[in-house]
């Protein structure tokens, strides 16, 4: 009997190697084995056809042994996440989505004449018509519920304390936040790479029913609509919303209005009488918040957000990324872009406002640094109480009733500083220095720079 060793038998034509022939039997030595071994190694899998192949079928698993990589050498796609929510350390498209920064305090008896900003930062009341409801607007604290467990300690809470139960057909009321241009420039709108857009939120209300969150895009006149439901009075429930892309209408870019992302709270027939704008279309009125419920039928009545969230993309409740926690110093300086509250009545003695020198018997000129590039030039905001600041000037004092604005300096990265005035004042010497702050015996002081969208 003949004995071949050999190290690997291999076909030198590339085709199969037949071993015997049909009805052979192929015998092994007592003491020999032989081993099959399920294992394909290669270089490369590639399809010959230059088309799209499976690898594996739908359910399959795919095993890694430990200690070896996978090595993206183009471009990976399907994993689930983007650039926008895997990049380490960014910040959250949404602004102060966990409701942690409120500049601005509560407010109270806000009505028709008074659409603005109110409660947590970055959220206005906005709306279109005679809104006859009286509302309370606070940042509230969490001790409880599912959103409470889900890690959000604030929300923004609108308490009715005036009910309107009957609709005017022209109200259209709604919780907005607005978006420079270059915010949203991840979604790539108006270009046919333009991606989808995932809001979730926790929301609370007590009227159980149907909703309505609009994008509204403010260079173009468009807009897409999606509605979600509360199903139970008064608990927490957490909402995904998913809208389309748009290949048409870009942004631009700079620090104007973009767009907004509006909360709709009560809509009169005027916007509810068309068909909801699932799909992004120009601006119509009747298709603006269509089944929207009314929110402020009832004294008993509150609505509440908190754990806002704006993803590039398409996500359910299973695959949503984790809400990126800004930390406290992060959400302020984002915040302090849009309205820098500098100081007011809750600092002891008088807050202190700033230093600089009398210009004349009547004017005063005081330079503020602003802690933030805040978007453009900013706006004084103050309260305008009899003798409710103080200026201390050559060993005496000078009271005045309000501040005023003087320059402002702007860059194209934004206003850095503003210069402050002095309204009421009188029988000042030119040339002394001085320093200015609120009077203590003053009340309901503020001074703050805004430069809100």
């Amino acid at each position: 009997m003949s004995t071949l060793n050999v190290d690997k038998v291999d076909p030198n034509t590339g085709t199969a190697l037949e071993i015997g022939s049909s009805g052979d039997t192929i015998t092994v030595p007592t003491g020999a084995g032989l081993t099959v071994t399920d294992e394909v190694k290669t270089n490369k899998v590639s399809p010959a056809t230059g088309t799209a192949f499976a690898l594996g079928d739908s359910g399959d698993t795919f095993t890694v042994p430990s200690g070896a990589t996978i090595v993206n050498s183009g471009t990976a796609t399907g994993f689930g996440i983007t650039q926008a929510n895997f990049t380490p350390n960014a910040q959250p498209i949404f602004y102060n989505g966990e409701m942690t920064v409120s500049q601005r305090g509560n407010a109270t008896g806000i009505t028709n004449a008074n659409s603005g900003y109110y409660g947590p930062d970055r959220y206005k009341l906005n709306e279109d018509g005679t809104m006859t409801a009286i509302l309370s607007i606070t940042q509230e604290t969490l001790t409880s519920g599912n959103a409470w467990a889900d890690g959000f300690n604030n929300a923004l809470k609108y308490d009715v304390t005036t009910a309107d139960a009957s609709v005017a057909a022209d109200i259209y009321a709604r919780i907005e936040q607005r978006f420079e241009k270059g915010d949203l420039s991840l979604f790539k709108k108006g270009t046919s790479n333009a991606e989808t857009y995932t809001l979730a939120f926790w929301v609370k209300a007590t009227v159980t029913g149907t909703n309505v969150v609009e994008l509204q895009d403010q260079v173009n006149t468009r807009h897409c609509c999606a509605s979600y439901t509360i199903s139970s009075t008064d608990t927490w429930e957490h909402k995904v919303l998913n809208f389309a892309a748009d290949t048409s209408g870009p942004l631009g870019t700079g620090t104007g209005l973009g767009m907004n992302v509006n909360f709709a709270l009560q809509a009169g027939t005027n916007y509810t009488s068309g068909t909801l704008a699932t799909a992004w279309a120009s601006s119509t009125d009747a298709n603006r918040a269509v089944g929207q419920v009314n929110n402020f039928s009832s004294t008993s009545n509150n609505f509440h957000l908190t754990g806002i969230q704006l993803e590039v993309g398409t996500y359910t409740s299973s695959d949503l990324p984790p809400f990126q926690h800004a930390g406290n110093g992060d959400n302020l300086a984002r915040c302090q872009r849009y309205y820098y509250l500098h100081a007011d009545t809750a600092q002891d003695g008088g807050p202190n406002i700033g230093a600089g020198s009398i210009y004349n018997s009547t004017i005063i000129q005081i330079g503020v640094d602003l802690p933030v590039n805040m978007r453009t030039a900013a706006t004084i905001e103050s309260v305008n109480v009899s003798s409710g600041y103080v200026i201390f000037h050559n060993g005496g004092t000078t009271n005045y009733n309000n501040l005023t604005s003087g320059n402002s300096t702007y860059t194209t990265a934004g206003c850095t500083s503003v210069q402050l005035g002095a309204s009421g004042a009188s029988g000042m010497t030119g040339g002394q220095a001085c320093w200015t702050r609120g009077n203590s015996t003053g009340a309901g002081i503020m001074c703050a720079m805004a430069a809100e969208l």
